[in-house]
């Protein structure tokens, strides 16, 4: 696929953005919810070598390419691996399935209700690097916890900030203010969110398009204004801590919004089922995540 092409498929494509890219801090968990037993490795070498196992073993499962997958979403060490045989980007791309790459470098602590991104000199490289290998676009997460204004403010401004940066490289940002979804006030803050993020879109240069990864609001359709803004690519939904069964039924009460599911799509996969049994297990919940996403 082309620029073109990927812009296309991601605008219009009928299915999900997979989140493949667990970091180092969250890779122990992601690989014992795998039944990979923690202590069974040596180090972070062999750490990763077992998530990169587990990504390729998911990205070469025949259900992965049947089309209701658009994207997905890389953790650099993935990026830098081999799928198949070929670069990870070059192989998503082959299977329909546009390559992003999660760009963070992790949370400051928390101040004014908010957790904003870690200083990330290194990004232009970085994106730099992943344009090369075929990457599409980025992810960066940041967290919200209370529906404080300033904090709620400064977290916006930044993720728009690390977002020029991004599109300078040619790269398309996915814009990631997660609201906890066990936060007392989420209902009050995510309309403080919403407004921010139309007041950072409005002010975007012509011409360019940011895409938004956001929890799924508690009420239902408050999104609708970032979906139909046209510097909006796509807005796509973390499950953030739901299981697939809650994500996917609060996920169908927002048309218009997308899965971006990492825990979600994963949840259900063990290192011990056959072929066929994780074959059969993945397929099923791609079915019904594409099902949420496009109701």
């Amino acid at each position: 696929m082309n620029q073109q092409q990927m812009t296309d498929r991601i605008a219009t494509g009928e299915g999900f953005i997979a989140a493949l890219d667990q970091s180092g801090g969250s890779t122990p968990k992601a690989l014992t919810g795998y039944g990979v037993a923690e202590g069974s490795w040596n180090g972070d070498d062999e750490m990763f070598a077992l998530i990169h196992e587990m990504r390729t073993r998911i990205i070469e499962s025949p259900c992965f390419g049947n089309g209701k997958v658009i994207g997905a979403i890389l953790f650099e060490k993935t990026m830098d691996g081999l799928s198949g045989g070929k670069p990870v980007p070059t192989r998503l791309a082959e299977r329909g399935v546009v390559p992003f790459l999660k760009v963070d470098k992790g949370l400051e602590d928390e101040r004014d209700g908010v957790q904003l991104m870690k200083s990330n000199p290194g990004l232009e490289d970085l994106c730099n690097r992943a344009r090369e290998l075929g990457v599409f676009g980025t992810k960066m997460r940041s967290v919200i916890k209370s529906a404080n204004p300033a904090g709620i403010r400064a977290i916006v401004d930044q993720q728009f900030a690390e977002g020029a940066r991004i599109l300078s490289c040619g790269l398309v940002p996915i814009l990631e203010p997660e609201y906890d979804i066990k936060a007392a006030d989420r209902a009050e803050g995510e309309k403080l969110l919403r407004d921010a993020i139309l007041e950072g879109l409005d002010a975007l240069p012509e011409g360019q398009q940011v895409m938004l990864k956001l929890s799924i609001p508690v009420e239902a359709d408050l999104y609708r204004p970032l979906i139909d803004h046209p510097k909006v690519l796509r807005v796509v939904a973390l499950s953030g801590g739901y299981s697939t069964d809650e994500a996917c039924a609060e996920l169908a009460r927002n048309p218009g919004m997308i899965a971006s599911f990492s825990r979600g799509l994963l949840q259900d996969l063990r290192a011990q089922q056959s072929d066929d049994e994780f074959d059969t297990t993945l397929g099923a919940a791609i079915d019904q995540i594409q099902a949420a996403s496009i109701a």
